[in-house]
């Protein structure tokens, strides 16, 4: 798409950036007829034909990855939003309180659990396909678990997400346009709970304390003077967070979301993102880094109704905390609330790629897997043990039993504490 505006968004020319992306087509294509017709010439031989269709499979197969990363470039490159149209996710909403009011006045109690609390959706999700590395797929199977596990033990309900909404925000953006389809098409959900895939829950009795968030609109871990005074970019985490379903947070993603398209928009956004905020590199724009800038140009307006905290513990890092399972288990217990030996709420990630390969030595694939298998089975412990089982370790699937089998049941299930859902 052509483009003459100047300034944070002229990185390259468009007519350079398509003549670039019209190679990486053409070159890919190319590659394929060659692929393609050395399997077809080949096969004209004396080789029996079995034979034959078991030699050609590998040329098949990379020719049709090759034909997969044609695609991908076409569609990268037709995606690119153009920075001298206007971008928002959909129809401006400026009366979505009314809306949602008088939907639950014709719904009453539509929006409160069968236990009178706020009704609550975990929103989640991966990308739409596979992972290059085949353990990054059995990852995102067992986090999935890890998080309808625990949202079955507290009445929440779960979307999990395989679809990009809107090309044009992909990467860090694809949350926002799912978040907002979400607000509008679960009028009855008070709170949404974005949480990242690579993120799991590691105290599984620990209940949100809704209550305390009645005049916040917005829950993050993160903290005032980091956001505010320090303005660092890393100041908050935006890979799990509460937002209320409200005009407020309508109102947040509307602002929130230009800065993501793909393409010059996004890299120019980079820019001042990296002039506005300390220590953050210069490279494309991110939601995280994002969000702490709008929080800094309008603190009245969106930081008077954003909560940053540390004491739910929304976001755990992983580094500090897989090293201590066992001295956890030892000394503290689940839902024991602040000190030492707290158990985790959430253990997050960050900065594991399990579904690619390689990275650094601080997050490679392989330490990265090996320390979410550990988190995954903290937490499955506390599941496991109400049906009377638990892993021989926290690093393997072996279970063993740690209670005999009863002959009254529900007497057990009364002193474990179990409930059936209403």
């Amino acid at each position: 798409m052509k483009s003459t505006m100047k300034g944070p968004f002229q990185i390259f020319s468009s007519k350079t950036k398509t003549t670039l992306a019209n190679y990486r087509i053409t070159f890919f294509c190319l590659l394929i007829t060659v692929v393609v017709l050395r399997g077809t010439t080949t096969g004209i031989t004396s080789t029996p034909a079995p034979m034959q269709q078991l030699e050609q499979l590998p040329r098949q197969k990379l020719a049709l990855e090759l034909e997969e990363k044609a695609r991908e470039l076409v569609e990268e490159k037709e995606t690119e939003w153009d920075p001298l149209v206007p971008f928002q996710l959909g129809p401006k909403i400026s009366n979505w309180d009314e809306q949602r009011a008088v939907w639950l006045h014709n719904h009453p109690g539509a929006n409160m659990t069968a236990a009178g609390k706020p009704k609550v959706l975990l929103v989640t999700g991966s990308q739409p396909k596979q992972c290059v590395n085949p353990m990054g797929n059995f990852q995102l199977l067992k986090a999935m678990k890890n998080k309808v596990d625990y949202c079955r033990l507290h009445d929440i309900e779960v979307y999990y997400n395989l679809a990009h909404l809107d090309l044009a925000m992909n990467s860090f953006w694809a949350k926002l346009p799912l978040l907002r389809k979400m607000m509008l098409t679960h009028p009855d959900v008070e709170w949404i709970w974005w949480m990242d895939s690579d993120a799991l829950f590691t105290d599984m009795t620990y209940e949100v304390p809704f209550e305390n968030f009645d005049n916040y609109n917005m829950i993050l871990n993160g903290r005032d003077d980091d956001v505010y005074n320090k303005k660092s970019w890393l100041g908050l985490n935006a890979g799990i967070f509460l937002v209320r379903n409200c005009q407020w947070t309508l109102d947040l993603i509307d602002v929130w979301a230009p800065m993501g398209p793909k393409g010059q928009v996004r890299y120019g956004f980079g820019k001042v993102l990296a002039e506005a905020l300390s220590d953050r590199p210069e490279y494309e724009s991110d939601d995280q880094s994002a969000l702490v800038y709008l929080l800094n140009k309008d603190r009245e307006r969106w930081g008077s109704k954003v909560m940053l905290e540390t004491a739910v513990g929304l976001h755990g890092y992983w580094v500090m905390l897989v090293e201590r399972y066992e001295e956890l288990m030892a000394k503290g217990k689940p839902g024991a609330g602040g000190g030492e030996y707290r158990w985790p709420f959430v253990t997050h990630f960050v900065g594991c790629k399990p579904c690619g390969k390689g990275g650094d030595e601080s997050y490679a694939v392989d330490r990265c897997l090996k320390h979410m298998e550990r988190a995954f089975n903290f937490a499955d412990n506390q599941i496991l043990e109400l049906y009377g089982f638990q892993h021989d370790s926290l690093s393997t699937e072996a279970v063993h039993r740690v209670r005999p089998e009863s002959s009254d049941p529900l007497e057990l299930m009364d002193q474990l504490k179990l409930k059936p859902k209403v």
